[in-house]
């Protein structure tokens, strides 16, 4: 059944994408048995004093800014704003958290004034563009068409493989599935459902001639493989969730999560192998032989957008870097 929808599901989640970060970011690069020889099993639970970010939320935050100051939805007005926002974060001198190598190439050729199409990294699906795109789930006044495209667009500044725009599609969808009260346990079955009825949809409006590929013939053809790639990567997920919970590395299930479908299927693989308990999500998915930054991150991004900051430890806002814009952002969106 679904859940009553919460009043601060916004703030939640953006602090949940935050608390995750900071967990994941000293473990990111670590190995799982070193990471759990030193936390324990369960991974890291209290969060540092003070607690840092990655480019992560960093990236987030660039994302959140820019739909908050778009005047509409649309790809004229978001394009700029957007570009500005990752133009902004590549060249801050606080832009030193190991950050992804798609996007600061992507965000030197957008620096050139490169089309955007032209600009980003064509052959990329890494991470990157999943991790910051929690944000747009946030916003009650998007349709689902308007969420769908703005997802991608965001998506496609840096990362335009086909399977970096369906899976932000997706990472975003959930977000506001959980927001709207949807059961964690129901999402991974939602975005299964998503994958059939998108895959041949490219919004041409949002992403213009980014199809356009050698070998490629159709815009059809081009999005079809990424939604058939996040589809192969959740029907992974629900064969884990059919199984036992094994208790070890999330990762050894549904992949390490340095690829945009991956990083989605193991953080929900990990939030709901701890659905009643959002900081065991978070510990888990920071001890990972993969990316456990992103999959924290996007973990306490979906916690938080079903249960708000009641799932969070009270204090930890008190320690999070960029606590006023996170405050902020969730005040304009709950």
């Amino acid at each position: 059944m679904p859940q009553v929808t919460v009043m601060d599901a916004a703030s939640g989640s953006l602090f949940g994408l935050a608390y995750g970060d900071a967990l994941g970011k000293p473990t990111e690069f670590r190995k799982y048995a070193e990471i759990t020889a030193q936390h324990g099993p369960g991974g890291p639970r209290d969060l540092p004093e003070p607690a840092l970010v990655t480019d992560d939320t960093q990236m987030g935050l660039a994302v959140a800014w820019a739909l908050h100051d778009a005047a509409e939805p649309t790809p004229a007005v978001l394009e700029p704003l957007l570009r500005g926002r990752f133009l902004a974060w590549a060249q801050s001198p606080d832009n030193n958290r190991a950050p992804g190598m798609t996007c600061l190439n992507a965000c030197a050729n957008l620096s050139q004034g490169l089309r955007w199409q032209e600009a980003t990294v064509a052959g990329s699906k890494g991470c990157g563009a999943n991790m910051r795109v929690t944000p747009v789930g946030l916003i009650a006044g998007y349709d689902l068409d308007t969420l769908a495209g703005v997802a991608q667009l965001q998506a496609g500044l840096t990362h335009g493989h086909p399977t970096g725009l369906a899976a932000a599609e997706l990472t975003a969808f959930a977000v506001r599935l959980l927001r709207d009260g949807l059961d964690l346990a129901d999402v991974p079955g939602a975005l299964r459902d998503r994958c059939a009825g998108q895959r041949t949809v490219y919004r041409e409006d949002w992403l213009g001639d980014l199809w356009q590929r050698p070998g490629v013939l159709t815009p059809e053809e081009f999005v079809a493989r990424g939604w058939d790639e996040c589809a192969d990567a959740l029907d992974l997920l629900l064969a884990a969730l059919a199984r036992p919970d094994s208790g070890g590395d999330v990762c050894l299930e549904t992949g390490e999560g340095w690829i945009a479908e991956q990083a989605l299927a193991t953080a929900l693989l990990a939030a709901l192998r701890h659905i009643d308990d959002p900081v065991a999500t978070l510990g888990r998915a920071a001890a990972t032989n993969g990316d456990s930054d992103s999959i924290a991150c996007l973990a306490g991004a979906f916690h938080g957008a079903a249960a708000g900051m009641a799932a969070w430890p009270a204090d930890w806002a008190e320690r999070i870097e960029y606590a006023d814009q996170l405050a902020a952002l969730g005040a304009a969106w709950d």
